[in-house]
């Protein structure tokens, strides 16, 4: 349901409190959405508004953080251009079936608790000094594998947020596209970025076949997201989950054993000692753990 027609009638007749009735009519529906239109009766006359809502699948709309920088951004813009329909508030349904306002910022935050611990950046760091794994860095491994073995053993059936995840690795800005952009000249030249571009499209076409991959997901499970916090390996906290809530199991999977690749070749300039053992002992414990057999065929866009 896009519109609760209770929470909203609750909403006008506070909004317009010296209103005698308020009405609610359906206007219709298009490809992104469907209006409503709000009739409060006043002493003054009518007032007449329309609130509009957007469907929650496709079109980049999934959760509704989709949905609320899509009206945001209306509201900020609507009224700069001439002609234009003005926009007046942006309206959120709580969860205790209220409707409150939301609009009118010009910035956001997030506040959140505070955590400690020593995040696995850390830990990589020091493999640069070892041979071989100690106790204490195979069980974190484990856990870590564990760990991501149990969430993606969640899943959802979803076409859409699959193609959407599929179709964010390549062209959000905060993935392959967007973290190009931020390479200061010299460092590639935009034809070689464009060629693997290129070849991230074609792997979309392969795995749209897939869609019964999609699983819940981190979304960013780089070193960086992981903070241990004592010598109990599974006791580590997470942050920064913020691409959506479903996904491939791949692209957790990438964000952190990318690094063992990476650390391996900026300290050595190949990949040995225990960068490679945790790389390998990572991929046999979660390959045992979640049997996931076509993991190999998917990873490389990831």
């Amino acid at each position: 349901m896009l519109i609760d027609e209770k929470a909203l009638r609750a909403f006008a007749e506070k909004e317009f409190q010296d209103a005698g009735e308020v009405t609610i009519e359906r206007l219709g529906a298009g490809v992104h959405g469907a209006g409503y239109l709000i009739t409060a009766g006043t002493g003054e006359g009518s007032r007449s508004y329309v609130v509009k809502g957007l469907f929650p699948e496709g079109l980049g709309h999934d959760y509704p953080s989709d949905r609320a920088a899509v009206f945001l951004l209306d509201l900020d813009e609507y009224n700069n251009l001439p002609q234009h329909a003005r926009a007046i508030d942006v309206l959120a349904l709580k969860g205790d079936g209220s409707v409150i306002s939301v609009g009118g910022g010009k910035e956001y935050y997030l506040l959140m608790e505070q955590v400690e611990g020593t995040d696995y950046f850390s830990d990589l760091r020091a493999f640069s000094g070892k041979d071989r794994l100690d106790g204490r860095d195979k069980a974190r491994i484990t856990a870590m594998a564990g760990y991501l073995a149990g969430i993606h053993a969640v899943k959802k059936e979803s076409r859409s947020l699959y193609w959407r995840k599929v179709r964010d690795i390549i062209g959000h800005g905060e993935c392959l596209m967007g973290v190009f952009d931020t390479y200061p000249d010299g460092i590639m030249s935009y034809e070689e970025m464009a060629e693997i571009e290129k070849l991230c499209v074609d792997w979309r076409a392969r795995l749209k076949r897939k869609e019964h991959r999609l699983c819940q997901v981190h979304g960013d499970f780089h070193p960086g997201n992981i903070w241990f916090r004592g010598d109990d390996p599974s006791d580590f906290v997470l942050l920064d989950r913020s691409r959506g809530a479903w996904g491939d199991s791949a692209d957790d999977i990438t964000a952190l054993c990318t690094n063992y690749i990476f650390f391996s070749a900026w300290k050595h300039g190949d990949l040995r000692g225990a960068y490679r053992e945790g790389l390998e002992l990572f991929f046999a414990d979660y390959d045992r753990l979640a049997k996931d057999h076509e993991l190999p065929e998917v990873l490389a866009p990831f």
